[in-house]
């Protein structure tokens, strides 16, 4: 076995002596390395892995469509002639391709054909998957499936994202290095998911929702970890189920740090969305608790039980609560099963009584920070493991129901109808041009439902959800002026009417400058250039900015950044970086302290 590479040998050696150390790392392709030798030195292996994603990056399409060319199909031809390179010999032997039963292997080769035949290249994966241990096979013929689906371009993408993700597994067993602390949180993300609620935990799906017994069962194994295995001081589930871990620092009563996430999750979820920020959290504290190092200031690590609204119509139940913003009337509102918020929190053995008493003071804080996964496709399609949140937009949902007359679709004529979903198709459209108008608005109608429909029946009423987000809370509202504009015109002009709820609004939270230039720092440090990004998913800092000084820190998802979906995921490695910076942060905070 070699020595292990180090970035001062490559920081010494020639262009030439360069590219043959790092040999193997990108398939047949010595010219990326001899690119990114140009980039010279390297402070981290981080930086490293970005020079040669630029290097690919620059590279032009007919460069990479080559590198893509250079892969070999996945339990193809030349895996069975024994001519893969050894590097592929491995990790595909990692995913057991070369144990694929009769059925598996002709499965995969009628994928390999309809593939090439579809994109004129091999079908490309990282079959060491996000945590570099190997895909089951059942999980590569999946992803070959669901890929065979996406349009060339995208698919184009998403090939060059799995070599950049083989090549920095290569890498990573060059350097002797494992992202220990991606794996734990990687590993903890996992046995989270083994809580799930019915049916969906029948089906292999995750959903955990408000105070059900999988919620219940989650807060209880975080409790568990934060009390044995992450050295907390203080732990305790308070009385709207959030779980709150305290790490003292020097002086019990000095001034805490806030962080963490939400871990209830949306139904069918993915596994990272909320509850990665808590992990993350956590490593950290574990990390200090090992080394028995405190801090000028102590750490309050937050698992928030309710961020999702979807047991209850109320959203951000848990971070509300601690800003003194938990409506009692909330606990009247039932759940589809007619159970009140109230009956729910008794039941879970929570004390009612407790809530308004969780409203922090904020001078007993520092600030509030939140690690959460992207849930889009920016840092994917750029290559960027972390990007900076600059602001999180401000929303305001609506349930509306357009109501028209139902008649016989045969016997009424087109100029006589009152359609009620025609007059919501006519909104939606209005949505999707009026959101396309701004930069950083987003506009979505996300629920569309014709009660009792028949297909022989012109629907008399329809249902329907207004989803308007925004930088800025005056972008906001002028497109939601915009919107219910035209919502009665459209009816005035169909002879329909419709009535409009708002179920929720929350304003912009731009991120704190001095908060933010400490994530800045802290992913600089790491060797990573800078990407700075607007959320347009609403977050539990959204709400502590109402307290606290907040900013956040992103991290890239796989399957170009897909969530809200059992396809959410993120690496191991990407995991370990968001870990290493909010590290470096705690540490220049702790600089920065008398």
């Amino acid at each position: 076995m070699p020595a292990p590479l180090t970035l001062q040998q490559l920081g010494a050696a020639t262009r030439e002596a360069f590219t043959a150390l790092l040999e193997g790392t990108y398939e047949h392709s010595p010219w990326i390395a001899a690119k990114a030798w140009e980039a010279r030195p390297f402070s981290t292996l981080a930086a490293l892995k970005h020079a040669l994603v630029t290097a690919v990056r620059e590279g032009g399409r007919e460069a990479q469509l080559a590198l893509i060319r250079a892969h070999p199909e996945l339990a193809g031809k030349a895996m069975v002639a024994g001519t893969l390179t050894a590097e592929s010999t491995h990790e595909q032997g990692r995913a057991g391709l070369a144990q694929c039963t009769p059925g598996e292997f002709a499965r995969i080769q009628q994928l390999n054909a309809a593939y090439n035949a579809r994109f004129g290249f091999p079908f490309i994966l990282a079959v060491r998957g996000p945590r570099g241990e190997g895909l089951s096979r059942q999980q590569i013929i999946a992803a070959f499936e669901r890929r065979l689906c996406n349009p060339p371009d995208f698919e184009f993408a998403e090939a060059l994202r799995n070599i950049h993700r083989i090549a920095e597994i290569r890498l990573a067993e060059k350097f002797g290095e494992a992202p220990a602390l991606g794996n734990q949180v990687w590993d903890w993300a996992e046995q989270l998911a083994a809580h799930s609620e019915p049916p969906w935990s029948e089906r292999g799906e995750l959903t955990v929702t408000y105070l059900s017994d999988a919620h219940r069962a989650v807060a209880q194994r975080l409790a568990h970890w934060m009390r044995a295995e992450c050295g907390f001081d203080e732990v305790g589930i308070d009385a709207v189920g959030n779980v709150v871990g305290v790490y003292h620092g020097q002086d019990r009563d000095a001034r805490r740090l806030m962080t963490g996430s939400h871990y209830d999750t949306v139904r069918n979820a993915g596994k990272y969305d909320g509850r990665l920020g808590i992990l993350v959290a956590m490593a950290c504290v574990r990390e200090l608790a090992r080394a028995g190092r405190r801090l000028p200031f102590g750490i309050e690590v937050i698992g928030f039980a309710e961020e999702e609204g979807q047991r209850y119509k109320a959203t951000f139940l848990g971070s509300g609560a601690l800003v003194g913003e938990f409506d009692p009337a909330w606990l009247e509102q039932q759940d589809a099963d007619g159970i009140t918020m109230r009956a729910a929190m008794e039941h879970a053995g929570l004390c009612v009584a407790d809530i308004g008493r969780l409203a922090r003071d904020p001078s007993r804080y520092l600030g509030f920070i939140e690690v959460h996964i992207e849930q889009g496709p920016v840092l994917n399609a750029l290559d960027l493991p972390l990007g900076i949140v600059t602001s999180i937009n401000g929303g305001a949902r609506f349930q509306g129901e357009i109501v028209g007359m139902a008649s016989h679709a045969g016997t009424t004529p087109m100029g006589q109808r009152r359609d009620a979903a025609a007059a919501a198709a006519e909104l939606v459209l209005f949505m999707e041009r009026r959101g396309a108008a701004a930069p950083d608005l987003v506009a979505t109608v996300g629920m569309l439902e014709v009660p009792g429909a028949s297909t022989n029946v012109v629907p008399g009423r329809c249902r329907f959800s207004l989803d308007i987000r925004a930088t800025t809370d005056a972008v906001r509202d002028a497109c939601l002026r915009d919107v219910l504009a035209e919502l009665d015109a459209l009816c005035a002009r169909r002879g329909v009417s419709h009535r409009v709820d708002e179920t929720m609004r929350v304003p912009a939270a731009p991120s704190d400058p001095a908060w933010q230039a400490r994530w800045e720092q802290a992913v600089q440090q790491l060797g990573l250039p800078l990407h700075r990004m607007p959320s347009g998913a609403g977050h539990d800092a959204m709400k502590m900015h109402a307290r606290l000084p907040q900013a956040m820190l992103f991290v890239r998802g796989e399957n170009a950044g897909i969530s809200h979906n059992p396809l959410e995921s993120s690496t191991s490695h990407d995991t370990e970086l968001a870990v290493q910076a909010m590290q470096r942060l705690i540490d220049q905070l702790a600089t920065e302290m008398p």
